[in-house]
């Protein structure tokens, strides 16, 4: 059974779904944008039956707060913050990261931060390398960055509407009847919250910061030898699969996998990526014989 808690965390509410047995090697599933932990609805009762399981909605996200702009600086720093508050109050010091998108750079920070923590990384389209960029998707938001103008605003802002939200889960897929219109309803509904614009907007400008942390990251899978899965779908036009195929340059024995989908390929691909996960893990991180 999917818990559904919420938490205070430096004054402000966060809301996480949770299940498996308490006292199991622990999974935290990150997620990407423009969702929640909602995306995870499926997988976390595949993966609760041997592992601890805590999927979080990050600030301005899902059920979680969402105070506006003017009140709170939104940055991955920050996300990266409330996630590990959050980890630290439900009492879990060591785990392993699900991340999908937004969720990577929010796991690489709690990575770098506490590199001890992180027992295992399987990253479903959460890129970590330059060569995963896809250039055309991926141009505005650096226009962005460099220049905050009411044009290269006006066309970060795009990736609010509903053609593109719905964009991200179609594209890429070859039987698109297999994707539910709930999901991007379901973020479309959250998305357009007064001030969430605001928010979205904000972190489109803190992307750029990621990057610069890559090296970073290449240097913490080379030295810990962390076991890395890359589970990808290929035909993502968000993070390109050489993104999924580049963790080998770092962690050669990293298990790569691409499949026939899109950015959230996990709606079309559970039951094959939840088993690729769990027999990851089973190798990895085993789970406790329970009597």
């Amino acid at each position: 059974m999917t818990h559904h808690r919420y938490a205070t965390v430096n004054g402000r509410t966060l809301f996480y779904r949770e299940a498996g047995p308490a006292d199991a090697p622990v999974v935290v599933l990150l997620h990407g944008f423009p969702t929640s932990s909602f995306m995870f609805r499926e997988l976390i009762g595949e993966l609760a039956g041997d592992y601890r399981v805590i999927a979080p909605d990050y600030l301005g996200f899902g059920y979680s707060d969402a105070p506006p702009v003017e009140e709170f600086d939104y940055t991955f720093d920050a996300l990266a913050d409330f996630t590990a508050g959050l980890l630290k109050q439900v009492g879990v010091s060591r785990y392993a990261i699900y991340v999908q998108d937004y969720g990577a750079p929010v796991g690489w920070r709690l990575a770098l931060r506490d590199p001890a923590a992180i027992t295992a990384i399987i990253t479903q389209n959460g890129n970590g390398y330059e060569a995963g960029f896809v250039p055309e998707f991926w141009r505005p938001v650096w226009d962005f960055h460099r220049d905050h103008t009411p044009e290269t605003e006006a066309a970060v802002r795009e990736a609010l509407t509903p053609d593109s939200v719905k964009w991200q889960y179609l594209h890429g897929e070859p039987d698109q009847t297999l994707v539910s219109p709930d999901t991007w309803h379901h973020d479309l509904a959250l998305l357009s919250r007064p001030g969430n614009d605001k928010i979205q907007v904000k972190l489109f400008g803190d992307y750029a910061t990621n990057p610069p942390l890559y090296p970073k990251l290449h240097e913490f899978l080379r030295t810990s030898r962390v076991p890395v899965l890359a589970v990808w779908g290929a035909n993502d036009g968000i993070f390109a699969p050489e993104g999924a195929r580049a963790f080998a340059a770092d962690q050669p024995d990293a298990e790569i996998h691409l499949l026939e989908g899109g950015h959230f390929v996990l709606e079309t691909h559970v039951a094959q990526i939840a088993e690729l996960t769990k027999t990851f893990l089973v190798k990895n991180l085993p789970a406790p014989t329970h009597i």
